[in-house]
């Protein structure tokens, strides 16, 4: 027996990207959560769905508050990370909970739907969790129970006076209930307006048409400005469209080391990439540290160019010349190995004293 205990702990355990695949092998999991397109490569960590790469660019459109998206084959995995996804249980219990109350007649989309059929659904399903309520539900949290209540005055004396006050009391106290519901129905009437208006926003956050993802690598920045007396703590937000992600905090540091991976869909047309640095405070805003911005377009192109490569060694393919115009500290050169298309950066950071800010950019084509 003793031995048989030894040989099991001493067995390794799988690593995180076998457990995945083998998560991703369940029968609910070979096909998008959403659309039915077989074979997702991507995930949502924080509603446990495997989605295909089309609906990934939806729900990275509804914020990572909502849905957080990570590749299966191109983002790097902990143990933690697969043993969360693992206790979710996969697109079956997914779909149970979020379609729940599903219409009978109410059509999914399919692996050919517009972006528009398909942004429609993920948002009703996720972020306004409309099929994980029955339909009654829905209609008694949309109304609110009014409440009354009844004042009884009795007069303690038949004066003239003391009645005429308490009448003109009580009149100024109906007046003044009826300028509060007034304003109170204004109120409400200004944030549904407003309500609305960002719903719209968002709905066409969401059908905005994807050509592709890029990893942004924030790898280090170089010589930052000083914001905390003799240093700064550092961190970088990336924006493209109306997407934005931020990296993690470095304590202490005008020369920090990031080496963190963020992914970003590209929307159509394609925006400029922008990059800010800001030092984190505490106890007040946090300050500018410089910001610059890069177009991606040329790496966009040679990735669509070189897409069935097969091209095995590094190989340039393009360079962008650094001039006094330009961000570029020095030339940005576009290489190529094993069908992957990426771009070395380093910038000069804009609107402050000092600071550069090196970068790799890889273009990941819808077909991954």
């Amino acid at each position: 027996m003793a031995t048989t205990r030894e040989s099991s702990i001493s067995r390794p355990l799988p690593g995180p990207l076998k457990r995945l695949e083998d998560i991703l092998a369940h029968p609910g999991n070979k096909i998008c959560a959403d659309c039915g397109c077989p074979d997702p490569k991507w995930v949502s960590t924080s509603l446990g769905a495997f989605i295909c790469i089309k609906c990934s660019g939806v729900h990275r459109s509804l914020g990572v508050h909502i849905s957080k998206v990570l590749s299966v084959k191109l983002d790097e995995w902990t143990e933690e990370e697969v043993d969360s996804l693992e206790e979710m249980g996969g697109n079956a219990i997914v779909n149970m909970k979020y379609e729940a109350f599903l219409p009978e007649n109410y059509k999914k989309p399919s692996p050919d739907s517009s972006i528009e059929e398909r942004s429609d659904f993920i948002r009703k399903k996720y972020a306004l969790e409309q099929f994980s309520k029955s339909a009654e539900e829905n209609a008694s949290t949309s109304l609110a129970s009014p409440s009354s209540s009844s004042h009884n005055v009795s007069p303690t004396s038949s004066s003239g006076p003391s009645l005429d006050k308490k009448r003109g009391e009580k009149q100024h106290t109906s007046s003044g209930r009826l300028h509060g519901l007034g304003h109170a129905f204004r109120n409400s009437r200004k944030k549904k307006v407003s309500e609305q208006k960002t719903a719209k926003i968002n709905s066409m956050v969401g059908m905005v048409e994807f050509v592709g993802l890029i990893k942004v690598n924030v790898v280090r920045g170089t010589n930052l400005a000083v914001r905390d007396m003799t240093t700064s703590d550092p961190y970088v937000i990336i924006t493209m469209g109306n997407q934005s992600l931020k990296t993690h905090v470095v304590k202490r540091s005008l020369n920090p080391v990031w080496n963190e991976s963020l992914m970003l869909s590209i929307p159509e047309p394609v925006p400029r990439l922008k990059l800010q640095v800001y030092d984190k405070d505490t106890f007040s805003t946090d300050d500018h540290m410089g910001e610059a911005e890069i177009d991606i377009q040329p790496l966009i192109s040679a990735a669509k160019a070189y897409e069935n490569s097969t091209i095995t060694e590094s190989m340039p393919i393009g360079t962008l010349l650094a001039d006094e115009d330009s961000t570029l500290v020095k030339d940005s050169t576009i290489t190529i190995a094993e069908g992957k298309v990426k771009q070395e950066i380093t910038l000069r950071l804009q609107y402050v004293e000092c600071g550069e800010l090196e970068i790799e950019l890889e273009c990941v084509p819808l077909s991954q």
